[in-house]
Formats: C-alpha cells, sequence, structure tokens
C-alpha cells in the first residue's frame, strides 16, 4: 500500500504543465487554492472542478496517479466527513438516534467540504509532479529573493523545503521496506488487536528514524564535501525565463478565480 503512494514524486515530461515557469506555477497554484476556498456552493466547486481536471489532462500524467495522492488521506477525509455530518445542527433532520442526529444541512456540508479537499489534493499535487526538486528550489528563492535584504535566510528555506520534498518518497520506500522485514520476523503489523497493533509500530518507527538521521548525515556530508556554503555564489544549471504561455496560464487562472468570486456572490 505504501508504495501507491506519490506524494513529492516527479514524473518526467514534455507536456504544457511541465514547460510553465515554476515560479508562475507557484503563484498560479496559490491562486488555485484561494479559488477552492472563495466559492461557497456547488457551482463553484464545479468550476474548480473544471480547472483542475483540465489541468490534469494538460499535464498527461494519468489520473490515477493524483487518485493515488488522495489514497493516504481518505482516514483524513472520513473524519472530516462524520464530523461535518453529525456536529451540524441546522436543517431538516434526516436522521435521528438518541442524541446523534444527521441533518440536511450537515449532509451538505459534508459532501462539499469532501469534494473541496480532494480537489485541492489534485490540483496542489500537480506543482510536484510537473516540477523537479531542483527547479522547485530556484523558485521557491527566486520568490522569496526580496527577503534577502533584511538577512532572511531564503535559499537555505528553499533547499530544506526541496529536500523534505525530496525525502517523503525515500522514507515512504523505506518504511515498506522495514514493515515487510518486521513482518517476516513475525510481528503482527496488520492483525491483531488496536493495543497490539500499536505496540508493534515501535519495531518500524525506531529503525525509521535511525535510517532517517543517517541519511541526513550522509546528506550533510556529502554537502560539505562538495564544499557546499549555502546560496552566495551559486551558480544554476538552468536559468528562469518567463514565456508568454505562463502569462496566459496566469490569467486563465484568475479569470477563474474571478469567475468563482463572482458566481459565490450572484448565487
Amino acid at each position: 500500500m505504501l508504495r501507491d503512494i506519490t506524494i513529492g514524486q516527479f514524473f518526467p515530461g514534455d507536456s504544457i504543465i511541465h514547460r510553465l515557469d515554476p515560479r508562475f506555477k507557484i503563484v498560479i497554484t496559490l491562486i488555485y487554492i484561494v479559488m477552492l476556498f472563495s466559492g461557497g456552493n456547488y457551482l463553484c466547486l464545479i468550476v474548480g472542478a473544471v480547472y483542475t481536471f483540465g489541468a490534469i489532462l494538460l499535464s498527461r500524467i494519468p489520473v490515477k496517479m493524483f487518485w493515488k495522492s488522495v489514497k493516504p488521506l481518505l482516514p483524513f477525509l472520513v473524519i472530516t466527513a462524520v464530523l461535518n455530518l453529525l456536529l451540524m445542527s441546522s436543517g431538516e433532520v434526516l436522521w435521528k438516534w438518541k442524541f446523534l442526529r444527521i441533518t440536511e444541512d450537515g449532509l451538505n456540508t459534508s459532501v462539499f467540504m469532501v469534494i473541496r479537499i480532494v480537489l485541492l489534493i489534485m490540483g496542489t499535487s500537480l506543482l510536484t509532479y510537473t516540477t523537479s526538486p531542483i527547479t522547485l528550489t530556484d523558485a521557491i528563492e527566486r520568490l522569496l529573493s526580496p527577503l534577502k535584504k533584511i538577512k532572511f535566510p531564503v535559499h537555505e528555506l528553499a533547499m530544506m523545503m526541496s529536500i523534505a520534498l525530496r525525502f517523503i518518497p525515500t522514507l515512504i520506500e523505506e518504511t515498506d521496506k522495514i514493515m515487510s522485514a518486521q513482518k517476516a520476523r513475525g510481528a503482527e503489523i496488520d492483525t491483531g488487536s488496536f493495543a497490539v497493533r500499536a505496540k508493534n509500530l515501535i519495531s518500524i518507527l525506531v529503525p525509521l528514524f535511525i535510517s532517517a538521521f543517517r541519511r541526513a548525515d550522509e546528506l550533510a556530508t556529502a554537502m560539505e564535501c562538495r564544499c557546499y556554503h549555502g546560496g552566495e555564489g551559486r551558480t544554476r544549471l538552468r536559468q528562469l525565463k518567463s514565456a508568454p504561455r505562463d502569462y496566459i496560464a496566469l490569467a486563465v487562472t484568475v479569470l477563474f478565480l474571478v469567475g468563482v468570486i463572482v458566481l459565490g456572490r450572484i448565487i
């Protein structure tokens, strides 16, 4: 199951989404998040869904990859849906048992929030799926470059974010290997009572933390051997340059945002 997790992975390609300037992709992603949370009705969500799936089709990445990015968060989605379903007391009562009740407003809010979160995950995953970690680091550093005037460690922050994204798939793979090894030794990870499984998680977490610290130490040593001293005097293999397609993509995203805001106020 862990092998199906695609968070932080990069899928090389030559689609129009891949060729967009990463700085514009970050700004577009932020506008996209604002767009999803600007509308409060289903018509606004439909507009957001059209934008999301249109971008996915243009990226030429299979839709199943985006579904894999949603699967790890299914427990969170279920909890969100149940809380909204049971805690909303306004509206017509559809079902009631003792102190528990499901109302029409609670059902609508629950479905609405789940759809919004799914679109949010799928849309934001497009950023890491179509942008390499190195390019993403350069883009974050360029966007935050004005903060250098106040001595803010922009390059170090961008590097840490990029390394964190890069090592998510690695740690997931390492976790899968550790779980397989512990199962071969007879550990009951997927079976037994909740207390037994929680106790057996220690046999996974301890080796995982040791492996993570070892990888961090090896990475620090490798960077020191290559005379890495931060962003000062650092050269780049590729220079970030904007193109007309970047401005068109930004304009289209802003139009969708304006459309969602207008629909949210009219309806």
